[in-house]
């Protein structure tokens, strides 16, 4: 998996590319631990993303649950394979789908 990051000031977007599963989502995560402080909006872009397994989706929760106490997190461009994967575990509901 490629991970690309653009820094905005307060906004850091997320460029996915390839699959984020069970060996690759600790390195999204660790990228996310040293990346969050003081950015008010997150943005996830999956135009590139082919795959999420159980364990990048669990990396996105815990993205949402820290951006829900200091601003936002979108998440855009998503397959039509990952929006099903989404939707069967109830992520629809809880991500805030562009």
């Amino acid at each position: 998996m490629d991970i690309k990051k653009i820094n905005n000031e307060k906004e850091l977007t997320i460029i996915l590319e390839g699959r984020l599963d069970t060996s690759t989502s600790p390195e999204l995560e660790a990228e996310l631990t040293e990346s969050l402080d003081g950015i008010t909006s997150l943005v996830f872009d999956f135009a590139k993303l082919e795959y999420i397994s159980s364990a990048g989706l669990r990396v996105l929760l815990s993205a949402q649950k820290t951006m829900n106490k200091q601003g936002e997190m979108v998440v855009k461009n998503v397959s039509s394979e990952i929006l099903e994967i989404f939707e069967v575990t109830g992520f629809s509901d809880i991500l805030n789908i562009k």
